[in-house]
């Protein structure tokens, strides 16, 4: 009877002694695993930051500040402040760079060879020198084109479309934005098969904003194509209300040149293009090198069109136009 109950002490205090040294030995296991975890550090040279783009980050796994940190330098349209950026993201030894417009690109470009870049929506990437073809980018730079002279054209005629009165159209162009010369270029030679006029107006800054409009109105223009630019992006609503303020139908790029009161605007989709550019990020940071990564044209495009101010420029916008666009009442 004693040896029975002290072979059973026996073993209750072998088993406990050893589930105690497995869970001591277990917790710094799963604390090393933890610790080990790899925190990607992905740059961001914006504008402003793309929410769309945090978003489909997420939804890919990459989670900030668990293990994601996002560096997000903002040039709030700002062409002095670009370099500066790019170099300092470089400095933090980040993974990859997203870059969402063609001067972050360049930037980016100037300040690595090493790191991998990833451009957004970057208007015809072999025209600027940026890489070697869409299909075999080569170096350090893939992502997404938009091919935004043929967007432009497209915006061109859907302005004429929508007031088909129109004879003179004034396009507000950047000389500093290196995608901007072969666009007005084009625009010239697409507005004779559309019978308008069209005059270039180069604008470098945003104090030039109201004597711009005010030559417009001299001018007598009828409406205004507005090439995206990080400067007058980040300035869209002062532009839609000085546009508002002359009565002129305003056509901008992104969504939000119209959500900020301009009449319409034509782009690639963006909630596709940084779904994509969420996705070279991920292939990058699992080892895929970008030169071999082939760059993406968007699938679809999204017509905006802003009904309030379309009233407040007492305009009556044709209804095969609105079938095909996402309103803004």
């Amino acid at each position: 009877m004693i040896r029975r109950s002290s072979g059973r002490r026996l073993i209750v205090v072998v088993s406990t002694a050893a589930s105690i040294a497995f869970c001591l030995l277990s917790v710094p296991v799963a604390q090393n695993t933890q610790r080990s975890a790899k925190v990607h550090r992905i740059g961001v040279l914006a504008t402003r930051m793309p929410e769309r783009l945090r978003e489909s980050l997420r939804e890919l796994g990459y989670m900030e500040g668990r293990n994601a940190v996002l560096e997000v330098r903002e040039t709030e349209g700002r062409a002095d402040r670009v370099d500066d950026l790019a170099r300092e993201l470089a400095r933090l030894k980040v993974d990859v760079i997203v870059a969402t417009y063609p001067a972050a690109v360049l930037a980016a470009k100037r300040t690595t060879t090493t790191i991998p870049i990833v451009m957004v929506n970057n208007p015809d990437p072999v025209h600027l020198g940026l890489v070697a073809s869409l299909a075999r980018p080569g170096g350090n730079i893939t992502g997404t084109t938009s091919l935004s002279v043929d967007v432009s054209l497209k915006q061109l005629q859907i302005l004429k479309e929508t007031v088909s009165r129109i004879s003179w159209i004034t396009v507000m162009w950047n000389p500093d934005n290196p995608w901007h010369p072969a666009t007005v270029k084009a625009l010239h030679g697409e507005s004779r098969s559309l019978g308008v006029q069209v005059h270039a107006l180069p604008v470098r800054h945003p104090e030039e904003f109201d004597n711009a409009f005010e030559a417009m109105t001299k001018e007598r223009a009828q409406a205004i194509l507005i090439l995206a630019d990080p400067m007058t992006f980040f300035h869209r609503k002062r532009l839609a209300d000085l546009a508002i303020k002359h009565r002129l139908p305003l056509m901008g790029g992104l969504r939000e040149y119209t959500e900020a009161g301009g009449l319409m605007s034509y782009w690639a989709d963006e909630t596709e293009q940084h779904r994509n550019v969420a996705r070279y990020v991920d292939k990058i940071l699992k080892g895929a090198k970008p030169g071999e990564l082939p760059i993406e044209q968007p699938s679809k495009y999204e017509l905006v069109i802003n009904l309030k101010t379309a009233r407040a420029l007492s305009l009556t916008m044709p209804q095969a136009l609105l079938l095909r666009a996402s309103v803004i009442e």
